[in-house]
């Protein structure tokens, strides 16, 4: 069951479409674009009980204040994965969705969300306003684009490869600067690293040993360290792969 709802200002709790706004306008704003939110906890959940098919109201979905949640795809015994994060809007599924392929919709919370419920009454009240509207579609652009990245990086042959770039392309989001490289704290196990790469499990596992024994990545759990530059990990496979392949 969902857990009790509360209230907010949505330009006090997404500073980045507050900055779409005039000081004047901003204040207006302000007291007219509130929505309620609530939390999700860490573990699996079905998206459909947080989110409402879509009937034709003009809700905007659901967009993501904190936390990271794993998106999930499940088509036969496979599983895609997508992280999402602050900033990111989840749409409610599809009633009216006639794919030939069935699918089956998944969330997986890694780090605890707070969520704003942007329904239709909500898309009512900010009308006057489209730049919230505007700026919520330039960020779904973005995560479209972020998705055909992660395809780019699943094309890739060889496995370490992929994971090197995969890790990277987090990093860039939620990685922070250490002494000698990025330290990414997410809960990655080697299953959900699998499915955001397209692997089995236990050849990620080998892959990854492979990249501790290079002393490109290590770590485990909650905390991935990428040591160096994505230049030289780039140099680095690129330099092993010519061994294996026998090159001199």
């Amino acid at each position: 069951m969902r857990p009790p709802t509360s209230y907010c200002y949505l330009l006090d709790a997404d500073a980045d479409l507050a900055q779409e706004f005039d000081l004047r306008m901003r204040v207006v704003a302000r007291q007219v674009a509130t929505a309620v939110v609530f939390e999700i906890p860490v573990g699996e959940h079905v998206p459909s009980d947080w989110l409402e098919p879509d009937t034709g109201g003009g809700g905007l979905g659901l967009l993501v204040l904190d936390g990271v949640i794993a998106v999930e795809v499940h088509v036969e015994d496979r599983t895609a994965t997508e992280l999402v994060g602050a900033g990111d809007l989840l749409q409610p599924p599809d009633s009216a969705r006639d794919d030939l392929l069935e699918h089956v919709d998944g969330w997986h919370v890694l780090v605890p969300a707070r969520v704003a419920v942007l329904d239709a009454a909500f898309a009512e009240r900010v009308r006057p306003w489209p730049q919230i509207a505007l700026a919520l579609l330039r960020r779904a652009g973005k995560r479209a684009t972020d998705l055909d990245v992660q395809r780019a990086i699943a094309c890739q042959p060889r496995l370490e490869v992929r994971l090197t770039l995969m890790l990277w392309h987090l990093a860039a989001r939620w990685g922070r600067v250490e002494m000698g490289g990025i330290r990414l704290s997410l809960p990655l196990t080697h299953r959900m690293l699998g499915q955001l790469v397209g692997a089995e499990r236990p050849s990620v596992s080998h892959a990854l040993a492979r990249l501790a024994q290079a002393e490109l990545v290590t770590g485990r759990g909650n905390e991935w360290h990428l040591h160096g530059t994505l230049e030289d990990h780039l140099a680095a496979l690129a330099e092993r792969g010519h061994h294996e392949a026998g090159v001199t």
